[in-house]
């Protein structure tokens, strides 16, 4: 079975799309999604199941529109995704804190850096399906802009991080087999 991270956008941040982590794991465990964990309460969900990356992202975000009337975007990466994403900062300098990955639901076209705007010294790069953004000042102030990162979910390198530790333990948890002679 695959290991499976989602990530929702825009949930219980700034007041919007309301969704308590015990009512996630629930609906995920409804639809059949197993050993389902959630990690803080901005919509991290990680689980198993041996179904297509397509199945499964129709699925959560069917039962997702059912509860909240409408899905708030799911982006899913499998364990192996985000430890790669984990692991490949551009910007290793940058406290994790300070720097974001920004999950798109696909993979940014080459010319997605062209209307950029950083006037705080950010520094961005693309990669595939994330955008990794150093905010040498904290995001909060940043007056960074960057159209493409509307279509994705962003979270910071320690997040990015501690999803991917919870992750590898998952599927190594699944590899344990006691035999009984």
């Amino acid at each position: 079975m695959t290991v499976f991270v989602a990530l929702l956008r825009a949930v219980n941040v700034g007041g919007t799309g309301t969704l308590p982590m015990a009512e996630l794991k629930a609906l995920c465990e409804e639809i059949g999604f197993t050993d389902v964990k959630t990690y803080i309460q901005s919509g991290n969900v990680l689980f198993r199941s041996d179904e297509t990356e397509a199945s499964v992202q129709a699925r959560l975000e069917e039962v997702l529109a059912r509860k909240m009337g409408k899905s708030p975007g799911v982006i899913l990466r499998s364990r192996r995704e985000l430890e790669t994403v984990a692991e490949g900062s551009p910007f290793p300098h940058a406290k994790p804190n300070y720097l974001l990955v920004t999950f798109l639901p696909e993979a940014a076209p080459k010319d997605v850096l062209d209307k950029l705007v950083a006037p705080g010294g950010e520094e961005v790069q693309a990669a595939g399906r994330e955008i990794y953004i150093h905010y040498p000042d904290g995001s909060g102030r940043s007056k960074l802009k960057l159209p493409a990162l509307k279509a994705g979910t962003a979270r910071n390198l320690n997040t990015v991080r501690k999803l991917a530790e919870m992750a590898g333990e998952m599927a190594e948890g699944q590899g344990r087999v006691t035999s009984v002679s």
